[in-house]
């Protein structure tokens, strides 16, 4: 876990105020007046949504339990379209199950990482602790609706996984109680290696430079931030955030407006199709013009522009998900989506996506 002054400026540069927050750390440390017009302070809330990490010895972990046949549950409804029904899907992503064996679990160390034996490099044949793979699902998962399982179902989620990688028993019941015996059991847990610059500090640098120990210059101002014609390079990051639970970003259509701790999206009335395509997750995988894991939607319009029965088809494959038509990579149906709201939406990707 953080310190709450480190903290504080973690979460203020995440939201575009990292000069006042440095400022205060300097201010705490040397008793000097902080910069002024550079940003602001953390609040308490931003900083307690940040400092969410679970850690390698399992601090910070929520109580909470799931098994393995409710993970499964799970994992066929939400995770399976991409991951695959054993996890071994390597059309969206790598896969998540194979390489590993039960030598592996004995020793701890994954033999095909060095004898090549596999023929790519799995999320358990790399995942050193589980605490990483549980903070991973907690946050991120499932891709179209990330932060909307509760406690139980990352719980259930994770022991399934460990499950189909024979780390854990049919029958287990994982939580924050006895998560340490499939951290024992983890095949590749004793593989990570800390001999390199980035953990000793002693050893040799990732980078060459020189030190200033004595009478070292002072900005007048110190603030992180891109030159404002680059600000926009890669669009707007608001609109690249999957609006689920709490959100932080820089808003630059709105001057640069930071976005702060937000509840999850309200329900838009339906008449507003751009905020139902937000908030359903469409958008997590689609834009506009641009393909980013599923083709652009005015690229779906284009195909469809001459099919009468299009919304209808393309309405049944909001709702149950599709693969083939755009490649291999699968479409997951859409989660919390209705009939009525799936039409609302194929109605307005066949428009091109308006905006408004």
């Amino acid at each position: 876990m953080f310190k709450p002054i480190e903290l504080a400026v973690l979460v203020a540069c995440a939201i575009g105020a990292c000069g006042i927050a440095w400022s205060a750390e300097r201010t705490a440390q040397t008793a000097t007046p902080a910069f002024t017009g550079v940003g602001r302070a953390a609040t308490p809330a931003e900083i307690r949504a940040w400092d969410v990490d679970v850690r390698a010895d399992f601090k910070g972990l929520p109580k909470g339990s799931g098994t393995v046949a409710h993970g499964q549950e799970i994992w066929e409804g939400k995770c399976a379209s991409c991951h695959g029904t054993f996890g071994e899907s390597n059309e969206v992503f790598a896969p998540i199950i194979g390489g590993t064996t039960k030598d592996d679990i004995v020793t701890g160390h994954v033999a095909a990482l060095t004898n090549n034996s596999a023929p790519q490099r799995t999320t358990m044949m790399k995942l050193s602790a589980v605490s990483t793979l549980w903070d991973y699902i907690r946050r991120a998962m499932p891709w179209n609706a990330p932060k909307s399982l509760s406690t139980d179902e990352v719980y259930a989620v994770v022991a399934y996984i460990l499950n189909m990688a024979d780390v854990l028993p049919n029958d287990f019941t994982l939580s924050d109680q006895n998560i340490g015996q499939a951290q024992a059991r983890l095949p590749n847990r004793d593989g990570m290696t800390r001999d390199h610059g980035l953990w000793e500090v002693r050893g040799k640098p990732d980078v060459k430079s020189v030190a200033c120990m004595k009478d070292c210059p002072v900005a007048d101002k110190i603030a992180s931030a891109l030159p404002e014609a680059a600000r926009g390079a890669n669009g707007n990051p608001a609109e690249q955030t999957r609006a689920f639970g709490e959100t932080h970003a820089i808003d630059l259509a709105s001057s640069g407006k930071a976005i702060t701790a937000s509840p999850p999206a309200a329900r838009p009335a339906k008449s507003d199709a751009h905020a139902l395509a937000t908030s359903s997750g469409c958008v997590a995988c689609h834009a506009t013009n641009t393909k980013i894991v599923g083709p652009a939607f005015k690229s779906v319009a284009e195909k469809y522009k001459d099919d009468a029965k299009a919304a209808d088809r393309l309405a049944e494959k909001i709702l149950k998900g599709s693969v083939g038509v755009w490649g291999l990579v699968p479409m997951p149906p859409a989660s919390g989506v209705t009939p009525a709201d799936a039409k609302i939406l194929a109605t307005w990707v066949l428009a091109g996506a308006p905006a408004n």
